[in-house]
């Protein structure tokens, strides 16, 4: 058959076909993929001031994910201590967005926290770090669904974690705080709902002290009994769980684990106790994994 002849014949089926159909023109095949994954930006806050954001895979913009944020020690930063903590793939693994925020640089070229009178803004600058926080949190939650903001900080960042649920509990679900503390005066603290609190402290700590109050924090124990009551908690009937090997420094399960969850409302308190662990302790693998387990369990 002659070429054009053939084509016109490939029209007329086609034609006929539509004829069966009704005629009508169908249009563009419809799907319900919806709309594109927003990209979130790789930082948030301040130009002079910016906090990494990192976002796991699978972010579809539509389910809401925990949101972690790191608070590094006096004189680290946020990429610094989100390499101790060895919590980047960590909370990949999970599906959380991650802010690595710094503090504010003295005039030593330390970063730090403005979190109590204790610690750490030694020169007085009186920059308000709770309002840079909220800030953060503010940014984030207006571009990406969020279920929770979980703290979790060390030393100077452990201090600003507590202040952050201090003064903006409805904005924190629960913190973890390494080696830091909180306001030593009970009144100076007084959040509008409770929090969920995790303290970390090695009994060994030569620089925020297990035992605090003479060095113008609370003691370890204080801290989380305090916390525990705020919640509601029956302080006077701790539970003891199964030890935990968190240093690599220390032989063994060197870690006590106590918590408060008798009576509690809406909140709960932990202690870990590392024994013959120091200021900044060589973690295991098993740190941040258990550090989040624990936080995630807190969720609001």
């Amino acid at each position: 058959m002659p070429r054009h002849l053939l084509r016109c014949a490939i029209a007329l089926l086609l034609m006929a076909c539509d004829g069966a159909s009704g005629g009508a023109d169908a249009g563009p095949p419809v799907t319900d993929a919806g709309p594109p994954a927003p990209t979130l930006p790789e930082t948030l806050g301040p130009a002079e001031r910016p906090a990494r954001l990192e976002t796991p895979a699978g972010f579809d913009g539509v389910t809401a994910r925990p949101a972690l944020i790191v608070l590094h020690g006096f004189g680290a930063d946020g990429a610094s201590q989100a390499l101790y903590f060895r919590v980047e793939r960590e909370a990949r693994r999970r599906g959380w967005l991650l802010v690595l925020p710094d503090g504010t640089t003295d005039s030593q070229g330390r970063n730090f926290w403005n979190a109590t009178p204790a610690c750490c803004d030694f020169e007085g600058s009186g920059v308000d770090d709770v309002a840079y926080l909220t800030s953060l949190i503010d940014e984030l939650e207006a571009m990406a669904p969020v279920s929770d903001v979980f703290l979790m900080g060390h030393s100077n960042g452990g201090f600003m974690s507590y202040r952050m649920a201090c003064e903006r509990p409805d904005r924190i679900s629960a913190i973890a705080s390494l080696a830091g503390s909180d306001f030593l005066g009970d009144t100076d603290c007084v959040p509008a709902q409770p929090v969920s609190v995790l303290q970390i402290h090695g009994d060994l700590d030569d620089t925020i002290f297990y035992d605090g109050v003479a060095a113008g924090y609370p003691s370890a124990e204080a801290v989380v009994e305090r916390w525990a009551g705020r919640a509601g908690c029956d302080v006077s009937a701790p539970a003891d769980g199964a030890p935990l090997d968190l240093d690599v420094g220390v032989d063994g399960e060197e870690t006590t684990v106590r918590s408060y969850t008798t009576g509690c409302a809406g909140a709960e308190a932990g202690l870990w106790r590392i024994v013959g662990g120091g200021h900044i302790p060589g973690i295991t693998n098993a740190f941040t994994p258990s550090v989040l387990d624990w936080l995630e369990a807190h969720a609001r």
